[in-house]
């Protein structure tokens, strides 16, 4: 059975490729062996060979060339020497020979013959089997030729291939173990603690003491951990901003419902205002009155920014100069409020220049940009600090781009990267992000585009492009 762990996988793969290892040394290890054996059998029968040759072959009796041929492992001892063929110790004709074997054959001919009659020798070697050795003499010249049993060969070459496996089998397993435990330090711990903590913070992803910790590693599994902490880290922030729009959600659908009741109220008081006969009154009340019904307006789709969207523009032919007026109203920054602004405002407009868009929308956007510079320039009361707002706009060959300038402090650095992103993109303390990611998807809405303009000048610049036809 395959075991389902990494290690325990590791674990036999090692020994699995060590042992196919140790086959390839272990064929040419019995092939050597063989050589080895035949070769030292080839020596015993030249010394044996040289005794013989010296007496006369009814000098040498039949015990002693019993016993040299028992010694030697041969049946028949031959020497070829001048071209005559002597032989000088046999038992018995031999029956038909089935290899013979050259030990003087080239270096790398051999080694390869000696793998295949290896093999041979040990799958079909049996005691039938008659094999010839032959090979020039080491002592003097000539040829000598062994005729012997394959049987001896095969039994010692079985003996000595069982001792190799053992040996073999006790290598793989203590070589596997040192590289499975080294691995399994290097790879398998790493990663097992990487499963373990990607499952523990999915238990419960809120817990900051879930995300891992990484090792300080410099290699692969090092910005592996780098990596799955930082992808930890945003998926708390995320589900955190989730929970934060949720809680948002029911906050101001309460909200919503109170207000609109306000506002209600405050609608009948502004119409009572109105009958009277003090200047101010008259000429506040019809300001007062656009405000409300603004204010009422946006309690209708407060919501849908939580849900699926601003809702489409309606667009319109709309004079931006005047639009730009009623955003400094809103803002008590014209020159008829009585209230006075520290904020120098100037509507560089031209009177007569007209824009293609959903007038609430393009207002709401105007509004949310203009109150974001005001609230960061009253931030400081200095009264040397100059303190200006400015709306310019140009004709463009196929739309307006309208250009809200400001000599505030400007948004940092880190800011930035989120600048149109909800509940990220505020640089004011008590502000909620929202600002700038309506105004953002508002434009879009109209097809334009809004962006900060990034130069070296003191404040910021937003510059929009409204088209006048918007592509689908």
């Amino acid at each position: 059975m395959i075991p389902r762990s990494l290690s325990g996988k590791l674990l036999i793969l090692t020994m699995l490729v060590i042992m196919l290892t140790e086959i390839f040394v272990f064929i040419p290890s019995v092939a050597n062996f063989r050589l080895t054996w035949l070769s030292d059998h080839f020596v015993t029968g030249e010394a044996a060979s040289l005794a013989l040759e010296r007496l006369p072959d009814d000098a040498v009796p039949d015990d002693v060339r019993d016993q040299l041929l028992s010694l030697t492992q041969t049946e028949v001892i031959v020497v070829r020497r001048e071209g005559a063929r002597r032989v000088l110790a046999t038992k018995a004709m031999p029956g038909n020979v089935a290899r013979h074997v050259e030990l003087a054959m080239p270096g790398r001919i051999q080694a390869v013959r000696s793998i295949t009659d290896a093999l041979d020798t040990l799958i079909l070697g049996g005691d039938n089997r008659t094999i010839r050795v032959f090979g020039p003499m080491m002592e003097r010249n000539g040829t000598l030729e062994l005729v012997m049993k394959e049987k001896p060969l095969r039994d010692a070459m079985l003996s000595y291939a069982g001792n190799v496996l053992l040996i073999s089998l006790a290598i793989s397993i203590f070589t596997g173990l040192a590289v499975f435990l080294t691995l399994r330090a290097l790879l398998i711990r790493p990663l097992q603690r990487m499963s373990g903590a990607m499952l523990d913070f999915s238990n419960n992803p809120e817990d900051a003491s879930k995300v891992i910790e990484p090792s300080g590693r410099r290699d692969e599994i090092g910005v592996a951990e780098v990596q799955l902490s930082s992808m930890q880290k945003q998926v708390r922030g995320t589900m955190a901003q989730q929970r934060h729009l949720a809680d948002l959600g029911l906050a101001v659908s309460k909200i919503n419902h109170d207000l609109r009741n306000i506002l209600a109220s405050a609608s009948l008081f502004s119409d009572r205002l109105s009958d009277l006969e003090d200047p101010v009154a008259q000429r506040l009340a019809p300001r007062l009155v656009r405000t409300i019904d603004r204010a009422a307006d946006y309690t209708k789709s407060v919501l849908a920014y939580g849900k699926s969207g601003e809702a489409l523009p309606q667009r319109n032919v709309v004079r931006l100069h005047r639009l730009c007026e009623d955003v400094a109203e809103a803002l008590a920054l014209d020159r008829d409020s009585n209230v006075e602004s520290p904020v120098e405002w100037i509507n560089q407009t031209d009177p007569q220049l007209e824009v293609t868009a959903d007038p609430e929308q393009l207002f709401r956007v105007l509004l949310n940009l203009s109150r974001n510079a005001v609230q960061a320039m009253t931030n400081t009361s200095d009264d040397a600090v100059v303190k200006r707002l400015t709306i310019s706009a140009d004709r463009l060959l196929d739309g307006v781009q309208i250009l809200v300038s400001d000599t505030g402090p400007g948004f940092p650095a880190k800011v930035r990267e989120n600048l149109f992103t909800a509940f990220s993109a505020t640089g004011q303390n008590g502000g909620t992000g929202l600002g700038l990611a309506i105004a953002a998807e508002l434009i879009r809405a109209h097809g334009g585009t809004i962006e900060l303009r990034d130069d070296d000048a003191p404040g910021s610049r937003f510059v929009i492009d409204l088209p006048d036809c918007p592509s689908s």
